[in-house]
């Protein structure tokens, strides 16, 4: 590791102590948003310290061994230091691999919530169906990780889902979620297919990162709201109130609809809806433009891109961006998604090492 990085990491550890003093003063404790902001950078920058400390005692270890060696008075000294110089020489490559991925510049929409689209995609029924798997597969996800979800939105086939809507809480939700925008595809027999032919469907999955006030401007002269007759979720209600709301961004023509039973709700969640999509059409726009001069592909969140393949006769799944292909797809659709999550975040953090040394 580059000694210029000693004194950004000194740095860190100065920041996260005076962090320390700051978050029990009384000031800071009852202000609910500060005490949060401070309480999340002392846990981030808690990340760091902790590997440096680990980083600083080996290199420590590595010195006073250097002393006892050099002194060679007391042999049983002597072996002893050697012993534990060696143990110390091999801890310091897997640390200063680790304080690289930490002082990665972390994108701030990491730890947004975020709004989940899926759709049928080619296939017909056996999209819809396969829409329905893969909710099922995230939400056993999201249940291990401790993750909140609720669906705002469906239209259900006569199998499966049209399409589903949910958003998503907890920790850290669109740093994992992100790297599952695109298309998704499943190889298996229908239930309805006599003749035991594989067929080949599609769903398409959006992962957009939750956006507040202060991040998207909607202006009341730029949307259009209409209300109209809706059915309860999945049109199992009968509902003859005006609930539904349709809300029009006229911009840029995206247009959003709620259909459960409050009018009050639908309103708000589908303005919810239609700030994420316009701060991910920002975001996707700014990356378009940073990518004219240099390509980051994994994690773009490309929706037209295929993404990942299951296929089920052969019990494996197969992620196209990295080529990892996992023989458990039982596991996946299960929520076992650990593997093919660490192997993508992984892949993304090594090409963010190496562009962070093209810029150096």
């Amino acid at each position: 590791m580059s000694k210029s990085l000693i004194p950004k990491l000194e740095a860190i550890k100065q920041r996260y102590n005076e962090v320390a003093d700051l978050i029990i003063q009384p000031d800071v404790i009852t202000d609910q948003k500060k005490y949060s902001q401070l309480n999340k950078e002392y846990s981030d920058l808690g990340k760091i310290v902790k590997v440096y400390n680990q980083y600083k005692g080996a290199l420590d270890t590595i010195s006073e061994s250097d002393e006892i060696i050099a002194d060679g008075s007391d042999k049983d000294f002597v072996d002893l230091a050697k012993a534990e110089k060696m143990e110390a020489q091999e801890k310091i490559p897997a640390l200063e691999e680790e304080l690289k991925v930490l002082l990665i510049p972390k994108d701030p929409t990491d730890d947004k919530n975020v709004i989940v689209e899926l759709r049928a995609g080619t296939g017909g029924d056996e999209a819809a169906i396969f829409v329905e798997d893969i909710y099922r597969m995230y939400s056993m996800y999201f249940k291990t990780k401790g993750w909140r979800h609720e669906i705002t939105d469906s239209n259900e086939a006569a199998k499966g889902y049209k399409e589903l809507i949910m958003k998503v809480e907890g920790e850290g939700v669109y740093g994992i979620m992100k790297f599952e925008s695109g298309v998704h595809r499943v190889q298996r027999v229908p239930e309805t297919e006599s003749g035991g032919r594989i067929h080949t469907s599609a769903a398409t999955v959006a992962v957009l990162p939750e956006a507040e006030d202060v991040d998207v401007e909607i202006r009341n002269e730029d949307i259009r709201i209409d209300t109209m007759r809706a059915s309860g979720a999945g049109g199992q209600h009968v509902n003859t109130t005006d609930s539904a709301v349709r809300i029009t961004h006229l911009p840029t023509g995206i247009m959003v609809v709620s259909a459960e039973k409050s009018q009050h709700q639908n309103r708000a969640r589908a303005m919810q809806i239609l700030r994420a999509r316009l701060y991910d059409m920002e975001r996707e726009k700014a990356a378009g433009d940073r990518a004219e001069s240099r390509r980051l592909q994994v994690g773009s969140g490309d929706r037209s891109e295929r993404i990942r393949t299951y296929n089920f006769p052969q019990g494996r799944v197969s992620d196209h961006r990295i080529n990892l292909t996992l023989y458990k797809l039982d596991q996946v659709m299960e929520g076992d998604l650990g593997d093919i999550v660490d192997a993508l975040i992984s892949d993304h953090q090594s090409k963010l090492l190496a562009e962070a040394g093209q810029d150096g």
